[in-house]
């Protein structure tokens, strides 16, 4: 009903007009017409009319006050005394969108359940429906016999709407759902292919959580039973589901799921093959042996007459281009004839496959033959053409000025900001991945930023010139179009400019007279921030500033990557208070932290310690934490605060007695912060601590505690434990730990707890001190910069084997982990069927060592994955003792 029915006038043919039924309608008088449903002889065609447009209202987002609702829902009730069959379906789509409320549901209840047993299946089937949409759980157990009933009921319209609506159940009442296995077991062997598909679906949802169970399901039903072709489509995807959770290695030896996603490629079904052959497609470390049936049926379909067929088919070896383009050059003929395609789609995703799969001596003909048609599609198509010519120019970089030539040619058509952001990033990478097309590149991005219409473009542009620019063989052709954006652009690309023009200035000495010039001009700028910085970059260039003795500092003012996440320091100049001491962004939290745990559990549970009273940025946690341990007398001694680690859990989610751990990493202390929750509302906690045994961790001795004197029902708390450890070591151990205290019962009338109490105690789970609780996470905006401007002499290489993988992605995740650095750039995605990778870090080691590191992975045919690691660090110490670390690891 979202969609307006459209109808064309009979009077007025040749003008071809068109008109909507509901045009200018209002609520006030669609509601004056519903008193229709009151008279005493109703009018079924009327009213049918009038509820369509109270349901064309609820679509369109009108909303009912409680009052209207109401009156709505009961004049709707009335209808039930009509028979007219299209009249009672109109009602139970009204009843169904206005969801009536607990008291009201009773009213329509006597109703739905006598049509639930009604000798006409349509009004069986839609009584279900909605009774299944508007009851609660109490009403649900009354009619859960019926719905058993209709499960295995003979008319599969019925059984079809007992299932839909057990699927919807399954969200609301699941222990309820869960009853009906051996009745949806039975539903799965109907001879109907929608009770069979809608059957399949919902005892795979109430098994989902059961690994086992669900591979039982599917080694039961790949067994022949399932005809439907709905659910032989689903069956494939559970079957694919269990093939990557459980590992199965499809190199040999039996296997039952891999023969039958096979078997599927033979079914009579078109959806059934197509699915079967994504699936196969879609396995991780499939090889091309066991590509090559999938790539033959999916190869006949690139020359049916359905254009869907031969758009899925394109689009699947699209995709499979990307990994195994050996495999997909048999069906580069077809391709061939599909680039005249009338459906563009299908012609662009054949020329960019054909682009992945052809050689050296074909690019130049299907760059010709693509410009025909790119303004003929659609922005997301032209994404995947130019995604496919970035991989085509690093594949051949010889061929990059056509594919530049062709890049900057798009760029200046017409399209929307994915389309031209796409094109933009592709010319930076070839800029910065083939020296030979600097020049070229940085002058088709100059000429697009003279008529761009996305802010976010021309600074990402600007950006990049400051920093490529300078180091060309003539800087000065850029300043013209630099200064332009000064003249002619908004605040923020006038504010980007002018950063660009200052990087001129300090990197290229024969420039900076004109660039003072330009940057005077900049002073009477109408905007503070565009002033604010020429002002800064004149003191800066003329020597006036103080940001360091040398040019050298300088350029790494203006060139250096901010060592703060910009959230951190947003966060930081919020909570500031304007005072006669400034701000100080040394203060600022380093680290990238994720959710903490603790939030992510149920709503109504409370998480603990001062993330609880934050409800912002998470990293202003990191200064709630600073705060709370520099009162507290016995810390107050340990220096500053290196690090928080995110909550680890010591209890399960729901045990009587809630505990997380957060460990505070000093140079030559760790003080654990123990936040400590009761769930029992009849007992009251006193004298609360935590016994650490630190048998496992010999380097660290324990130095001081603080017990938490009182824990009442659901009132968050903290106990403390500090350990002094040698400075200058990565101590690392295992800590074992009992929660102590003492119980005292609590009068629930009264609220007041007895004077006598009983000790007990709580065994908590162990954790580990790592040699990651020593790393804060901290990204930079241009890791190749960063790198670079790091001293080559602290930069250590070694090569290590890592043993068998699932994947190259779990390797790299397990590498990442053990080093607790944040990746940059998005180097931490591995790409499906991947033999290779590169994964870049960054952090902050203890003693604010900034650490940077580069790892090349490779995998090969066993699944061994060979690992090269690159570290580089303000102190070649700490890059050592990263390798040792992995060592270790």
């Amino acid at each position: 009903m979202s969609q307006p029915l459209v109808v064309k006038k009979d009077d007025d043919l040749d003008e071809e007009e068109y008109y909507s039924p509901f045009l200018g309608i209002e609520k006030g008088a669609v509601l004056q017409e519903a008193r229709v449903f009151h008279d005493p002889q109703l009018d079924a065609r009327r009213c049918c009319q009038v509820i369509t447009k109270l349901l064309y209202l609820l679509n369109q987002g009108d909303t009912f006050t409680k009052v209207e609702a109401t009156e709505v829902f009961f004049a709707t009730t009335k209808l039930f005394q009509s028979k007219d069959a299209g009249l009672r379906r109109m009602v139970y789509l009204m009843i169904k969108e206005l969801s009536p409320s607990a008291d009201e549901v009773i009213i329509v209840t006597s109703s739905l359940m006598k049509d639930m047993n009604s000798k006409t299946d349509m009004y069986r089937a839609n009584a279900i429906r909605v009774l299944c949409r508007i009851i609660d759980s109490t009403l649900l157990t009354q009619i859960e016999r019926y719905l058993k009933q209709a499960i295995v009921d003979k008319n599969p319209v019925v059984a079809s709407a007992a299932l839909v609506s057990g699927i919807y159940l399954l969200q609301t009442s699941p222990e309820v759902v869960k009853r009906w296995s051996n009745e949806v077991q039975e539903a799965v062997q109907s001879r109907a292919a929608l009770v069979q598909f809608h059957a399949l679906a919902l005892l795979h949802q109430i098994r989902q959580n059961d690994r086992l169970a669900v591979s039982k399901l599917v080694t039961s039903l790949t067994r022949g039973s399932v005809r439907s072709p709905l659910a032989q489509c689903l069956l494939i995807r559970y079957t694919s589901q269990v093939i990557r959770e459980s590992g199965m290695n499809t190199q040999g030896g039996d296997r039952p799921f891999f023969d039958f996603l096979e078997s599927c490629l033979r079914n009579k079904a078109e959806m059934v093959i197509l699915e079967a052959a994504r699936a196969i497609t879609d396995l991780n470390g499939v090889t091309s042996r066991e590509l090559t049936p999938a790539i033959t049926v999916l190869q006949l379909f690139l020359s049916s007459s359905k254009p869907v067929l031969r758009f899925a088919a394109v689009r699947t070896l699209n995709k499979v281009a990307s990994t195994h383009p050996l495999a997909v050059t048999n069906c580069n003929i077809d391709m061939e004839s599909l680039i005249s395609d009338q459906n563009r789609s299908i012609a662009t995703l054949a020329i960019t496959t054909l682009l992945k799969t052809g050689n050296e001596s074909s690019v130049d003909r299907l760059m010709k033959q693509m410009t025909n048609f790119m303004s003929d599609i659609a922005d997301e198509f032209k994404i995947v053409v130019v995604e496919a010519i970035r991989s085509l120019c690093l594949k051949f970089p010889l061929k990059y000025r056509s594919l530049m030539n062709f890049l900057s040619n798009i760029l200046r058509e017409e399209g929307g900001f994915d389309y031209k952001k796409a094109i933009v990033d592709s010319i930076i990478i070839l800029i910065r991945d083939i020296p030979d097309a600097k020049e070229s590149g940085l002058f088709h991005l100059c000429e697009f930023i003279e008529d761009c219409e996305f802010t976010y473009l021309s600074t990402q542009i600007l950006h990049f010139l400051g920093n490529e620019g300078p180091k060309t063989s003539d800087p000065s052709k850029y300043i013209r179009y630099i200064y332009n954006r000064v003249i002619l652009e908004n605040a923020t690309v006038r504010a980007s400019a002018v950063s660009t023009l200052a990087k001129f200035g300090a990197l290229v000495d024969a420039l900076k007279p004109r660039i003072f010039v330009l940057l005077r001009r900049c002073l009477f700028d109408g905007d503070d921030e565009v002033r604010d910085r020429a002002t800064l970059y004149i003191k800066l260039l003329d020597g006036e500033a103080t940001v360091g003795e040398t040019e050298k500092d300088v350029t790494d003012f203006l060139f250096g990557s901010l060592d703060v996440p910009l959230a951190n320091l947003e966060a930081s100049l919020r909570n500031y208070e304007p005072s006669e001491v400034p701000f100080d962004i040394s203060s600022v939290p380093k680290e990238t932290k994720s959710q903490p745990l603790a939030e992510k559990k149920a709503t109504g549970k409370k998480s603990t310690g001062p993330s609880s009273t934050v409800n912002g940025p998470v990293p202003t946690i990191d200064a709630s934490y600073e705060k709370l341990l520099s009162a507290i007398p016995e810390f107050a001694g340990f220096g500053k605060l290196f690090k928080s680690s995110t909550p680890v859990e010591l209890t399960e989610a729901e045990t009587e007695y809630s505990v997380n751990v957060v460990k505070h990493i000093y140079d030559g202390h760790v003080v654990l912060q123990y936040n400590c929750t009761n769930t029992i509302p009849e007992q009251l906690l006193e004298e609360v601590m935590v016994f650490v045994d630190a048998s496992e961790a010999e380097e660290f001795s324990e130095v001081a505690s603080k017990p938490l004197r009182s824990l009442p029902y659901d009132s968050p708390g903290q106990t403390f434990v500090a350990f002094e450890k040698p400075e200058g070591v990565l101590a690392t151990g295992k800590f074992s730990n009992i929660l102590k205290f003492i119980v005292k019962e609590v009068d629930s009338s009264t609220g007041e707890a007895e004077d006598d109490g009983v000790e007990d105690e709580y065994q908590l789970e162990d954790f580990e001190i790592i040699s990651a609780d020593y790393m804060l996470k901290v990204g930079v905006s241009n890791f190749r910069n960063a790198w670079e401007s790091m001293d080559p002499e602290s930069e250590r290489v070694d090569e290590y084997g890592l043993g068998v993988r699932e994947s190259l992605a779990e390797a790299v995740s397990a590498v990442i982990s053990i080093l607790g650095m944040q990746p940059c750039e998005g180097t931490d995605v591995v790409q499906n069927n991947s033999r290779s990778h590169t994964c870049l870090l960054s952090g902050v080691f203890i003693g604010n060592v900034k650490v940077l590191v580069r790892l090349s992975f490779g995998i090969s045919g066993p699944k061994e994955v060979a690992m090269k690691l690159a570290v580089r660090s303000d102190d070649p110490e700490v890059s050592d003792r990263i390798h040792e670390i992995v060592a270790n690891g």
